[in-house]
């Protein structure tokens, strides 16, 4: 679903994947790996793989058949722009940024880029909702000025948003180190400086800004602590300490990861040591009543794209189950014991992403900003399932492929003259499918399922944007119980007046539809795709 393109429609200006190593190469941010210290982000082996996932999403947003969903129009400006900085302008721009977030995890596992786009809109959100409380419209233009510029640079921008937090009994303003959440700790003229310190901030080394934000609700206590700001990467007094990502240049035990040598996910903690932020990047400092408009917005947004990442990772297991039954001699669709797996593997996938879909047409217009916003419950019940799921997702590949995955031989023992022919006969199933192909195929899904980098997916998909914990409260807070309740009673014939005060009933269920009927005039409708296939000789991404 697009928006139509008017004739004022100004191109866009993207970077290629090759424009996009450059651009990091001017940077020189202060970034440690493995215990030290990396000259330039764009050539150290150990990102690699995190590197190649973010100049993808540059080659896919300048790839002609993708552009009905990886280009947007920003109408405010008449732009066309990168699909993971858009501002979401209707519920058909949420539904092409489901698709395409899908698109870009087929491909690297986990793209990554597209929290920059949860992080804007619920960044809009936030500035419009300040202003109106004040009256002004100071928050709106720095947004805009911001969102203008991101847009222009085509930039890639990381969210410092969780805080290591210290002690979690206690609030931020109650630590005993207050540089465990980041915080205000002078205003002058010029800007604020900001001490403490951000965790699990997802590819931070290979960003060109990190969008500092609050990780929680504020009380007026935490003033200092409830503040929202755009840093650069090489900002002084800002250092990155970060894992490598994926895992490139590793001897395993059956040889070289398939899959995350090429891409993967760095994560970092970033340390801010009185690093200076001029006001114009800064969106609100001290405004902590409005801390729980942005915590709240990003999650939507954020578990709204997750459902689409981890669809496209599911993807990739369908696929190579599939791939490993047929090596394995068997047809899904005539072995039950098979079929079954993979069709629990299929509805797994589907379904939460079938969620991200109705969040998406169920989506609603911010009534400060006027962005759209995915429903929440559609939201949070799609990102459950997918955390709580994926461990599911990989039983059902292990069962599907059998146990050849974590047993077969090192690739070394494919070039061993006294066993590589022997192997070779032995360990061929379907006449039809040599040898390598099988092993290729099992040593695929061993790296993204019985590998470091499997379980390093299971819990990134566990917690990565909030605990279930947290998506439980939210589903329950924004579920409509008391519709439901006072349906019951009408049945019963109880005769029950609604009650504001009554715990059960306080949430109901508006109406979803209206007079001119669901599909309004001029409404955005889904386009369809080219069938993709994999180009001959394999994949040309770096």
């Amino acid at each position: 679903m697009h928006a139509p393109r008017s004739a004022a429609t100004t191109p866009a200006t993207l970077m290629s994947g090759s424009d996009y190593r450059e651009s990091l190469r001017r940077r020189r941010p202060t970034v440690y790996v493995d215990g030290r210290r990396v000259e330039s982000v764009a050539d150290e082996p150990s990102l690699a793989p995190g590197v190649n996932a973010l100049a993808y999403t540059y080659d896919f947003a300048r790839d002609p058949k993708f552009a009905p969903v990886a280009l947007a129009t920003q109408a405010s400006r008449g732009k066309v722009v990168n699909r993971m900085l858009h501002v979401n302008e209707s519920a058909g721009d949420l539904l092409n940024k489901l698709e395409a977030v899908r698109l870009l995890c087929q491909e690297t596992g986990c793209a990554q880029r597209y929290l920059a786009h949860d992080a804007l809109n619920g960044l809009a959100q936030v500035s419009a909702r300040i202003d109106d409380a004040r009256g002004t419209t100071e928050h709106r233009a720095r947004f805009a000025a911001f969102l203008a510029r991101v847009q222009d640079e085509d930039l890639s921008l990381g969210i410092a948003m969780t805080d290591a937090k210290g002690d979690r009994s206690k609030r931020p303003h109650q630590q005993a180190n207050p540089d465990t959440y980041v915080h205000v700790v002078e205003r002058n003229g010029k800007g604020i400086v900001i001490s403490g310190t951000k965790a699990i901030v997802t590819g931070a080394p290979y960003m060109h800004e990190l969008l500092v934000m609050p990780s929680r609700n504020m009380g007026p206590e935490d003033a200092d602590f409830a503040v929202c700001c755009a840093v650069p990467v090489d900002a002084p007094g800002l250092t990155i300490v970060a894992r490598p990502a994926g895992r490139p240049g590793e001897k395993l035990e059956h040889g070289s990861a398939l899959f995350s040598r090429k891409y993967g996910q760095s994560t970092a903690v970033v340390i801010f040591d009185q690093v200076f932020v001029p006001w114009e990047r800064v969106f609100y400092a001290g405004e902590w009543e409005h801390s729980s408009t942005l915590t709240y917005s990003y999650a939507t947004h954020h578990r709204h794209s997750c459902i689409a990442a981890r669809a496209g990772f599911g993807d990739l297991l369908i696929g190579a189950g599939a791939l490993m039954c047929e090596a394995n001699g068997f047809d899904p669709g005539e072995k039950s014991q098979l079929r079954e797996p993979m069709v629990e593997l299929i509805k797994i996938t589907e379904g939460f992403y079938a969620c991200g879909v109705a969040a998406s047409v169920y989506g609603t217009q911010d009534p400060y900003y006027g962005n759209f916003m995915p429903e929440p419950v559609f939201s949070n019940i799609g990102k459950l399932l997918l955390a709580t799921q994926i461990y599911d997702m990989h039983r059902l590949a292990h069962e599907v492929s059998g146990g050849l995955i974590v047993a077969l031989p090192g690739p070394d023992e494919d070039h061993n003259p006294a066993t590589a022919a022997t192997l070779s006969e032995v360990l061929r199933a379907n006449p039809s499918v040599p040898y390598d192909k099988r092993i290729e195929v099992a040593r695929f899904i061993e790296d993204l399922t019985a590998s470091y980098q499997g379980g390093w997916y299971s819990v990134i998909s566990l917690h990565g944007g909030g605990s279930p914990a947290a998506m439980k409260q939210e589903i329950w807070r924004n579920y409509p119980v008391g519709s439901k309740v006072e349906l019951v009673e009408r049945l019963l014939q109880r005769g029950v007046l609604h009650d504001e005060t009554r715990a059960i009933t306080k949430n109901r269920q508006p109406g979803r539809c209206c007079d001119q009927g669901c599909t309004v005039p001029g409404q955005p409708v889904m386009v369809e795709m080219p069938t993709l296939r994999p180009p001959s000789g394999g994949s040309t991404a770096a």
